[in-house]
């Protein structure tokens, strides 16, 4: 038996190296060619949506085209044990220029001092609203408004995950446009006016708009507002820099111009609230909520 193991272990090792071997270094390439072409693709595609926008780097040229004719948007931000940023978050944001927009924030059962936090930074007051629960969420405790901040509305409600929280916000919302935002975003302060444009260029065919999302790290932040664009010094941070202008910045408007954009990031995405409930809201029991709710929109809209 020793004999014929070992009479055969020669021709497997011979195998392996003239046929498994080069076959799977083969397949390695191939596959990284294959994804460098597809890249290249995403590029060219990319560049050509880029070339056909409008540049425009003062914030104020954005104002006097758009603030006539933008729509009201609800910005909705759910906070799950956001003690520490909750209020500076929430001042970034009420700091936006964009005419007329509302801020929700959704304490979604916080086991710290969210809730306590922002009712002494913004001086909350229980407050009443009629609304019509058109999507699952837990149950509402209660509403908090501000003297401070008419725009500011604070949800309090039973745990259930980041998805039902954007569904409990936007059941509560009134605006036409809903902004789903994490609640430690910082949005650039025309980021609002730059996002609306296609909404008011073909407002019965937009139902959906993403922003490029990016890494802070390298940055200079003060008041919750990015002053100065650097990137990190740290490698691993750096390449995370770069994965997010491949992922954010080429790939989605490459697949937006093929019409297959299937992801829209939870990070920071508007739609038309009309569509994104008549889909049911987001679905609570999937991880992958914010792709998940794009693949309904795409049915519905096609149907």
């Amino acid at each position: 038996m020793t004999a014929a193991l070992s009479d055969w272990l020669p021709a497997v090792g011979s195998w392996l190296m003239t046929v498994a071997v080069p076959g799977l270094a083969t397949a390695i390439i191939a596959s990284g060619l294959l994804q460098n072409a597809i890249y290249l693709l995403q590029l060219l595609l990319a560049w050509r949506a880029l070339s056909r926008q409008r540049v425009d780097h003062s914030g104020m040229g954005l104002w006097w085209q758009f603030s006539d004719v933008t729509m009201p948007i609800a910005i909705l931000a759910p906070a799950y044990n956001e003690e520490a940023t909750i209020v500076d978050s929430l001042h970034s944001m009420l700091a936006l220029r964009y005419p007329q927009f509302e801020v929700i924030v959704i304490n979604d059962g916080s086991r710290d001092g969210t809730m306590a936090a922002l009712i002494e930074g913004f001086q909350l007051h229980p407050v009443e609203r009629v609304y019509q629960s058109l999507a699952p969420h837990k149950p509402i405790r209660r509403l908090y408004g501000s003297e401070l901040y008419p725009n500011l509305l604070v949800i309090d409600k039973e745990n259930g995950g980041k998805a039902d929280a954007l569904n409990a916000g936007m059941v509560v919302a009134r605006s036409p446009l809903v902004c789903a935002v994490d609640a430690d975003s910082l949005l650039e302060s025309d980021s609002l006016l730059r996002c609306v444009e296609p909404f008011i260029e073909d407002p019965e065919r937009t139902v959906a708009v993403g922003g490029s999302i990016r890494i802070v790290n390298g940055c200079t932040v003060r008041a919750g507002q990015v002053v100065t664009v650097d990137v990190p010094r740290n490698l691993v941070a750096l390449f995370q820099t770069v994965e997010y202008l491949r992922a954010f910045l080429i790939g989605r408007l490459a697949w937006s111009e093929m019409q297959a954009l299937t992801l829209i990031s939870g990070a920071f995405g508007i739609f038309r609230r009309d569509i994104a409930l008549a889909v049911g809201g987001y679905s609570t029991d999937t991880v992958g909520e914010d792709a998940e709710i794009i693949v309904k929109i795409h049915r519905l809209m096609r149907e």
